[in-house]
């Protein structure tokens, strides 16, 4: 038996496979984000530029970003996880496949199916002389047969699991508006993907708001009590980049933290309790806080989007809370 435990531990060392925590919950689910805001929340961008200012190229080209959103997480996550070229090409056909039967829940589907097929493909990479055909074909076929048989089952549990965060926040909105923007704000900070588990467990809505709120604490929170030393390209990197740069800083002294996440807590239950603050854009743009002001751009899409369904009448000059005058 340790004969062959050591035998597998050798295949997967030569195939560079790596089963951690590391690898897949912070390095995949990480640049699983990135494939995401270079597509949907870029196009999401560009569509609301383009709307707004009646520019129809912009929204043309938004579309085309929004589109490939599935193709652009799958790769993404093959790059983070070092797969070799031919696996990595081949994952845009599961990325684009997992996402569209994932549904709601397609962000969580191509993070799962993406890893398992790209790992597959590593194992018959460049083992055969006809390693241009196998390892596609492995690598497409163990994808996109798992999405045929995973991915809506995948997208149903992320849908409800979303589902009962959105219906707990609109029942308790002081304690889940708490809980959800802390978490939620932490995991922005923290080197895992805040955006990622927003757009998996399709977090909007007033849940979304919260998550919204807390991520903004964060990022501001560190901004602000850096300033001293880091003056205005810190309120830029991390106020508009990411509280991320700090992780070092609080690693060495983990009292930094509490301030942010005692912001987030008293932030969270006012967005949800007095301004109604709903996120009805992209789910990833809950988990973006004010980074590159995408939050921001979502909470907005949504606003005009409901205006113009006519499930809306107008935005208070505030930009924080809807009048209804229906």
């Amino acid at each position: 038996m340790k004969k062959i435990i050591n035998k597998i531990k050798e295949i997967l060392r030569k195939s560079d496979i790596e089963i951690s925590l590391k690898r897949y919950g912070i390095d995949a689910l990480g640049a699983m984000a990135q494939g995401l805001f270079a597509s949907l929340l870029i196009g999401t961008i560009l569509n609301t530029i383009g709307t707004q200012l009646n520019i129809e190229i912009l929204t043309t080209i938004g579309g085309y970003a929004q589109s490939v959103s599935g193709v652009a997480m799958a790769v993404a996550i093959g790059y983070a996880l070092k797969c070799p070229p031919l696996v990595l090409f081949s994952l845009a056909t599961v990325g684009m496949a997992a996402n569209k039967l994932g549904g709601a829940g397609g962000p969580l589907a191509v993070l799962i199916i993406a890893i398992i097929s790209a790992e597959f493909g590593k194992l018959v990479s460049k083992k055969t002389k006809i390693d241009i055909l196998v390892t596609p074909l492995v690598t497409i076929l163990v994808g996109t047969l798992l999405s045929i048989q995973i991915a809506p089952a995948i997208g149903n549990l992320a849908s409800s699991i979303g589902g009962t965060i959105m219906w707990a926040t609109e029942l308790q909105p002081l304690l889940m508006g708490i809980i959800v923007s802390v978490i939620v704000g932490i995991a922005l900070t923290l080197p895992i993907s805040s955006a990622a588990i927003c757009a998996a467990l399709s977090l909007t809505g007033l849940a979304g708001g919260a998550a919204l709120a807390g991520c903004c604490a964060q990022m501001v929170g560190f901004a602000v009590m850096s300033f001293k030393e880091n003056r205005w390209g810190g309120i830029i990197a991390q106020g508009i980049g990411t509280s991320m740069l700090q992780m070092g800083n609080i690693i060495k002294n983990p009292k930094i933290a509490i301030p942010p996440i005692l912001t987030s807590a008293i932030v969270g239950p006012i967005a949800t309790c007095i301004f109604k603050l709903t996120m009805d854009g992209p789910a990833i743009s809950s988990g973006m806080g004010t980074c590159g002001l995408v939050g921001q751009i979502g909470v907005y899409t949504g606003w005009t989007e409901a205006i113009a369904e006519g499930a809306k009448q107008s935005i208070t000059r505030l930009g924080l809370v809807w009048f209804d005058f229906g």
